[in-house]
């Protein structure tokens, strides 16, 4: 059993995610509630949401290459710098009305959150292979913070209706201004934290000593195929879900922003907090075991989501679909070192991302269509394909062993 300490390292990443994850749940709680305010059609109330993550699915390739060519500080604060510019054009966009310019600062937030999901990799490269699990998880347990800052900035936010640049918002969406202009704040916050306290952990470009095998080849291993599958797919129902949630709470269910706020900020709680134990977890249960507790939680929450629309139909099924979330995409991360040499790891990390979030993108933009054309009932029964596509993948892994290459690293 793997008993080392984690560095000081791990624990920085940990302070800038619990900063920089704040936009996703702000984000998520109040896009497709504007959305529907001032969408030209009701089926592009969650537009918005979608630009964040299409943003995000088309920029994590050239991000991580960027970082392999120029290390991965420089575009840790040019990520922090977006955030806030996205933030700031938010609330100009809210004050005016604006649905397009508030997709647009979606496009931003997007760009920010596809470099700020590369903390977890710069904290696995802090440690040992066998540390990989543990800390992933401590970064991502960062998100406890998040889920309960990030929407509490819409409460926190109400000042902004008595400013002069909330004249002329619709009433509701004074408290969202004052939510954007507070976290350009945390943005420059993220910033300083990144230029004072971290530093790249190699040379940029130090691991491409030795030669990378072609993707043909990385993708005939089911261990590297279960890995990201695991990840997307996790993500993906997360994210076609969580996304229609508001929207079928607030909007179409009529409960009130408070219980939507409570049930948003416990999903997003559910998701981070099992990092306390998922890195132990996987030492003690092994990849394929906690891929198979995360299906199972994914399977409890669609049981509970098809079984009525009630305020607690909403939040046991968030907070499951949360739990489910964390098992598969902490696994997922940290079965990844497995599956490659160091010469492969950019290559084999902006693969996985672009699988990640561009299964998130669609599930995103399917999301509006499929709550407005068919219901939350329809939505329900497509995500458990999700499942079933996770299944496949785990079946066809069962008898994998680690990759040979990257096993004597």
């Amino acid at each position: 059993m793997v008993r080392e300490r984690l560095p000081g390292a791990v624990y920085l990443l940990m302070a800038v995610q619990a900063l920089s994850l704040c936009t996703a749940p702000l984000y998520f709680l109040t896009g497709g509630i504007v959305g529907d305010a001032l969408a030209p059609r009701p089926a592009l109330a969650t537009l918005p949401v979608a630009c964040i993550i299409v943003a995000t699915a088309l920029t994590v390739v050239p991000v991580t290459r960027a970082m392999h060519r120029f290390g991965r500080k420089r575009l840790f604060l040019a990520g922090a710098l977006t955030n806030g510019a996205g933030a700031l054009l938010a609330a100009v966009a809210l004050a005016a009305g604006s649905f397009t310019l508030f997709c647009a600062a979606g496009v931003a937030a997007g760009v920010s959150i596809a470099i700020a999901q590369q903390y977890r990799f710069a904290a696995i490269e802090t440690v040992p292979p066998a540390l990989a699990g543990k800390a992933t998880a401590r970064v991502l347990l960062a998100g406890l913070v998040a889920a309960w800052l990030g929407p509490e900035l819409v409460t926190w936010g109400a000042f902004a209706e008595a400013l002069p640049l909330a004249a002329g918002a619709h009433p509701a969406q004074g408290a969202f201004i004052g939510g954007f202009l507070l976290l350009a704040v945390i943005a420059a916050t993220t910033m300083a934290l990144v230029a004072l306290g971290y530093r790249n952990i190699a040379p940029p470009g130090a691991e491409s000593r030795g030669s990378a095998r072609p993707l043909r080849t990385l993708l005939a291993s089911p261990l590297l195929r279960l890995a990201i599958i695991a990840a997307a797919m996790g993500y993906a129902m997360m994210s076609f879900m969580m996304t229609a949630t508001p929207l079928s709470m607030h909007s179409i269910d009529g409960h009130s922003l408070a219980e939507t706020k409570w049930v948003i900020q416990s999903h997003i709680m559910a998701m981070f907090a099992p990092s306390l134990f998922s890195g132990w977890l996987i030492t003690r249960l092994g990849h394929r075991r906690m891929i198979v507790l995360g299906t199972l939680a994914y399977l409890g929450c669609l049981a509970i989501a098809a079984s009525g629309q009630h305020l607690l139909h909403y939040w046991w099924a968030l907070v499951l679909l949360g739990v489910g979330w964390n098992f598969l995409f902490v696994t997922g991360t940290a079965l990844l070192p497995q599956c490659h040499t160091p010469a492969e790891r950019f290559r084999v990390q902006s693969l996985n991302e672009f699988a990640v979030f561009g299964c998130q993108a669609v599930a995103a933009l399917a999301s509006g269509w499929v709550i407005n054309g068919f219901g939350w009932p329809v939505l329900v029964w497509l995500s458990a394909g999700m499942v079933a596509a996770v299944l496949a993948a785990l079946w066809q892994a069962r008898d994998a062993a680690p990759d040979v290459a990257a096993e004597g690293l």
